[in-house]
């Protein structure tokens, strides 16, 4: 059973990969469609070159190589100013844009996204370093918003509510929040950009996004495709720079940035929002987790084992709403374990370019250093290492599962981020629960069982935005995307996610008479 539900959950080495090594080896001047590459700012729909002459390079984290050309550094104050007014002029024209031809420029974004799929593909494992397999996935996510708020466009219903003073009417409609800036983070290059303009889009507001440093080519050729697509100037505009610190300072204390959508740490999430503070303006934070994953005695152990694989695994643990801790009924530890590691054991860790490759490298150095504290702290503490636990060359981390892990180590309390495993014993439902609430974060959490009752009990026990029963797998377009506590507020992707780039506006019409 678990063979045929790791190959369902894309965790089993892939035979045919449309897409080699050997079409990395040119790095991205291989790709099919060589206008996708681009390596300058995108602003008033024109490739904007740098005013300071600096550049960067964005190495591919499976061997150090450089993937492309050097990217412009357009990261000046001004030159942040420059796209924000940029922004705000297109925003007075986009804003009264029908929502249907929205929605056509959204759906031929879709389609240009799948036309180029190979190419995007390549682009996420080029400067990400995830398997083709796992950024093929990811594409298809990415896309998947650009569909799904292409329809949503068309519902951005208002409402009529009953007055209570004669002869007037009320009446609330929905409009664009304003211009809005997007900060991204490296580990989904593109979903993570479409998650957040696409609703944007739909409602009718403009967008100055930033990209990460070390994986900006996935989203300038979005910008590429948005071009082609048929949205007007300004519409979009996207900034490459290392310095994000002088980026974010100048997107948040702008007056004419009207929301800012941000994913990535906790701590960031914080700096950002207190820096919008003077303009008290919507902010959309998606921060840091600590998810716990759960399997009762009365679990399909062999579905929890799968489910806890990719919760765990996927990019290597580089995910938010990854798993931090697994817990185990007492009764069933031994079981879930031996069968869990045997299948970390079959991982293929590797350049993502190679065919049979699982699991790839984490993103740089300190990523890596991160993990091994957190093993080597686990380990002092008592933690016993069932499999990996060593670096290998490079950026590269051994899938490691620690068992009996105690309660006060560093890998139980903060987000790892990377390929570690730590699986504890428990032996009641209230004891559980309590552990998985005792942390400041609530992205999501997980838990495997069959009984009906604890099903509903837990879920609704869990301090977190997002539950997964019996599955490990709960991100999609249609569902909202978010957490509680320091996780951060808002919501992305669903109707929620597309509220949260709209403002409620009523509007009271008197002396309409009575009949």
């Amino acid at each position: 059973m678990l063979p045929t539900a790791l190959k369902a959950l894309n965790l089993l080495p892939k035979r045919n990969i449309m897409t080699s090594s050997a079409a990395l080896a040119g790095k991205l001047s291989a790709l099919k469609n060589p206008s996708l590459v681009k390596s300058q700012s995108f602003i008033n729909n024109e490739w904007v070159k740098s005013t300071s002459g600096k550049t960067f390079k964005v190495y591919d984290p499976s061997t150090g190589e450089q993937i492309g050309p050097d990217v412009e550094e357009c990261g000046s104050a001004e030159e942040v100013e420059k796209a924000i007014k940029v922004a705000k002029e297109a925003f007075k024209t986009y804003r009264n844009t029908t929502p249907k031809s929205r929605q056509d420029m959204l759906t031929k974004l879709y389609n240009l996204m799948l036309d180029n799929t190979d190419d995007l593909a390549t682009i996420i494992t080029a400067e990400n370093g995830k398997p083709l397999a796992d950024a093929r996935g990811e594409h298809m996510y990415s896309a998947s918003f650009c569909e799904w708020f292409a329809a949503e466009a068309m519902r951005t219903y208002g409402d009529v509510i009953p007055s209570t003073i004669p002869g007037l009417r009320n009446v609330v409609i929905k409009q664009p929040v304003g211009p809005v800036a997007i900060i991204t983070p490296w580990n989904f290059p593109s979903a993570m950009i479409t998650r957040k303009i696409a609703p944007a889009l739909a409602a009718g507001c403009t967008c100055v996004i930033k990209v990460p440093a070390e994986t900006p080519f996935s989203g300038l050729a979005l910008a590429e495709l948005v071009k082609q697509a048929g949205f007007p100037a300004g519409v979009v505009n996207i900034i490459t720079s290392e310095d994000s610190k002088t980026v974010g300072e100048v997107l948040c204390a702008s007056k004419d940035i009207k929301k800012v959508s941000f994913t990535g740490s906790t701590n960031v999430g914080k700096i950002l929002a207190k820096q919008s503070a003077s303009t008290l303006k919507k902010l959309s934070l998606e921060l840091g987790g600590n998810a716990s994953f759960v399997v009762f005695e009365d679990a399909d152990i062999d579905a929890a084992v799968a489910g806890a694989l990719v919760c765990k695994f996927r990019s290597s643990g580089q995910t938010c709403v990854c798993v931090q801790k697994i817990a185990v009924h007492a009764s069933v530890y031994d079981e879930f374990t031996s069968k869990f590691v045997a299948a970390v054991n079959a991982f293929k860790v590797g350049d993502g370019a190679e065919q049979g490759t699982t699991h790839g490298p984490l993103i740089h150095s300190r990523a890596l250093e991160k993990v091994e504290q957190h093993v080597n702290d686990a380990v002092e503490r008592g933690a016993k290492v069932l499999t990996g636990g060593k670096r290998l060359h490079g950026n590269f981390f051994q899938p490691t599962v620690l068992g009996d892990v105690p309660q006060g180590a560093e890998c139980l309390k903060e987000e790892t981020f990377g390929p570690l495993a730590p699986i504890i014993k428990f032996t009641s439902e209230d004891e559980v629960i309590e552990m998985a609430n005792d942390t400041d974060v609530g992205l999501a959490g997980y838990f495997y069982s069959r009984d009906i009752g604890r099903i509903w009990r837990v879920a609704e026990a869990l301090e977190v935005g997002m539950v997964g029963v019996n599955t490990g797998v709960i991100s999609q377009a249609t569902i909202p995307f978010g957490g509680i506590k320091e996780s951060g507020y808002g919501r992305e992707g669903s109707k929620y996610g597309m509220s949260d780039y709209e403002i409620t506006k009523v509007i009271c019409m008197g002396g309409l008479g009575t009949s």
